[in-house]
């Protein structure tokens, strides 16, 4: 018996630095970099529908009321027909979109697991990635977040796409804090071949092995590539005077920070996203009967 509904989460993505790899078709193509997997993503509730249909809504800060800000998902409407099926979807998240959380990945994964469980359809959960990442490669919304969002941790993937090499650490035990001062449209920076050059150039030479030098790769990264914007400058110089580990979310025009003292660092800048690290990936929610 079809179930009424079907909720799955995915966490999202925040990517510290990256390069751009390019493959023979969509599924070859993807990134490496580092970044850390977070415990706020994008939860995602389907329904049998005789047509697709989306509606996106995102937390209020004041109290967590679900706001609508879209009724559309061209990406999530293409991933539906590649499946072959009409679902409806209703997405939700407490973070910004399109600032550099990852969250166009994690929309992706937990609406295609939510629906494989939703109308039985057997796909081992590396089929789900891979329809995702290549709609997200198609889409250029994102490289490597389908990757990373497969599992949890502080992540370094050495190789593109979903079954690229991942070393995976669990080190990081304090809040990471953020802050965003708007999106940072993804496609043109993504299908822009002189800033993936000056991306590519800055992408550090060495494996980060412990979360120090994790945040020291991503500085060298942003200050290289080209991306830092003032607002985001400003930040990271506050973090360093008071040696708080920090760095740019990629792609967003914002700041993440990791500490006990991260949150009020950065709460002169507006308002704070507090998150830890996830200790999973995707994963069903609730079935509805």
């Amino acid at each position: 018996m079809t179930p009424a509904s079907v909720t799955a989460f995915c966490p999202g993505h925040i990517s510290g630095y990256f390069r751009r790899v390019d493959g023979r078709n969509p599924a070859t193509t993807g990134s490496v970099g580092a970044g850390i997997v977070i415990s706020e993503g994008v939860t995602a509730t389907v329904r049998p529908a005789e047509r697709s249909s989306v509606v996106v809504r995102v937390l209020s800060s004041g109290g967590g009321v679900p706001v609508e800000v879209s009724r559309s998902s061209p990406p999530l409407i293409s991933a539906l027909e590649k499946l072959g099926v009409t679902i409806a979807v209703e997405t939700a998240c407490r973070l910004p979109i399109s600032a550099g959380f990852g969250l166009s990945a994690a929309a992706l994964l937990a609406t295609l697991t939510a629906t494989n469980r939703l109308l039985d359809l057997g796909l081992p959960a590396d089929e789900i990635a891979e329809v995702a990442h290549e709609t997200e490669v198609t889409f250029r919304t994102g490289l490597g977040d389908v990757a990373a969002c497969q599992g949890g941790g502080r992540v370094v993937r050495t190789g593109p796409g979903i079954h690229g090499t991942i070393f995976r650490s669990f080190d990081l035990d304090a809040p990471v804090c953020a802050v965003s001062f708007g999106p940072i449209h993804t496609p043109d920076v993504l299908g822009s071949p002189p800033q993936m050059a000056r991306v590519a150039a800055a992408f550090p030479a060495r494996q980060p092995e412990t979360f120090t030098d994790f945040f020291a790769c991503c500085r060298e990264f942003s200050a290289g590539s080209g991306l830092e914007t003032p607002a985001v400058q400003r930040v990271l110089a506050e973090c360093d005077r008071h040696h708080i580990p920090a760095a740019m979310t990629m792609l967003g025009e914002g700041v993440f920070a990791y500490g006990n003292q991260a949150r009020d660092v950065l709460r002169p800048f507006g308002e704070i996203y507090e998150m830890g690290m996830a200790d999973a990936g995707v994963r069903i929610m609730e079935v509805t009967a």
